[in-house]
């Protein structure tokens, strides 16, 4: 691409933030504003080094197990979740919990719970080693498999054939576990589960967004974290559309040469992606090309979690700062 060659950039719609990402990083906010002393979270609050950044800077510390904290210190749980295992660790060390899980994984908690208090077995669709199937695997009780692919239905081993439930990681989409669904009810047609409209929302929003982006475009950008499975997702969907995609954590990774041949770019957001990550790669895009930008059409999100009690009276719902 010549230096002065004109790249239009079409703006995914939705992209970046969801509710779940706002209400975490307010809890963590409105921890420090209320205690006034060291607030502790376990793992990231969420997937993004540029949030995780801000908050240390703001003197929140960030911990991989709960023996890492100090006696009845302030403590959040990230988004993602945790087992029940944690929760009792924390409760031993008199901990100050503020529990941020999303809304809707706690969702799939308690969809696990309710079927395992009848005896079902529970199989969970998700990704190994993924924090929030490792939290959901340790808040259900009873046996519960894990399964990734449609390979693994086959190998499963389960007590009833016909008391069976299955549940879903929330950053998959209908689509992203169509094809195990199907597997697991050719292989138990009594199977138990969750209907679609319980797919977490912004999962479904920001994929068929970029599908919709990619028919535009000649190459798609996703910025956000390595070791976010919804924005890795985000470009696998844009490669299955014929489209290639690059995964930019931060805009000083980009590559000129990705842009040669292209007219048109996409550029999307993970969920748990600050805008500003946007629009700092928008500016680096100017570097070496007049830029024209334009938001496609799409879902407009209102969607909005609401405040643990302790913190409503210390910092308004929805009071983000991103």
């Amino acid at each position: 691409m010549a230096e002065t060659a004109t790249l239009r950039v079409i703006l995914a719609q939705p992209r970046g933030f969801c509710a779940g990402v706002d209400r975490a990083i307010a809890i963590v906010e409105g921890a420090v504003d209320k205690y006034h002393t060291p607030v502790y979270v376990r793992h990231e609050i969420v997937h993004n080094q540029r949030v995780v950044q801000r908050l240390k800077a703001k003197g929140v510390k960030f911990v991989e197990e709960v023996e890492q904290i100090p006696g009845q210190a302030v403590a959040v749980f990230s988004a993602h979740g945790v087992s029940r295992q944690v929760e009792e660790d924390a409760k031993a060390r008199s901990l100050e919990v503020l529990d941020a899980t999303c809304p809707l994984v706690s969702k799939v908690h308690k969809e696990g719970q309710r079927y395992a208090a009848k005896g079902y077995d529970i199989i969970l669709i998700g990704h190994e080693n993924h924090p929030e199937v490792e939290g959901t695997l340790g808040q259900i009780p009873g046996p519960v498999f894990l399964v990734s692919e449609v390979e693994d239905v086959e190998a499963l081993e389960v007590r009833n054939p016909d008391k069976v439930a299955f549940v879903t990681q929330t950053t998959l989409s209908v689509d992203d576990t169509r094809d195990v669904i199907d597997a697991l009810r050719r292989r138990f047609p009594n199977i138990a589960g969750p209907d679609t409209k319980d797919i977490c929302y912004a999962t479904q929003n920001r994929q068929a967004a970029v599908r919709a982006l990619a028919a535009q475009v000649d190459l798609v950008l996703v910025v956000g974290a390595q070791n976010s499975s919804n924005s890795n997702r985000l470009c696998e969907v844009s490669n299955d559309s014929g489209v290639p995609s690059y995964l930019v954590e931060d805009p000083s990774q980009v590559d000129r040469r990705w842009f040669r041949g292209c007219s048109a770019i996409g550029i999307t957001a993970g969920a748990s992606t600050p805008e500003e990550l946007v629009q700092e790669l928008i500016g680096k895009l100017c570097e070496f090309a007049q830029v024209e930008i334009s938001t496609m059409d799409g879902v407009v999100e209102n969607v909005h979690f609401g405040l643990p009690p302790s913190l409503k009276k210390s910092r308004p719902a929805g009071a983000v700062a991103k």
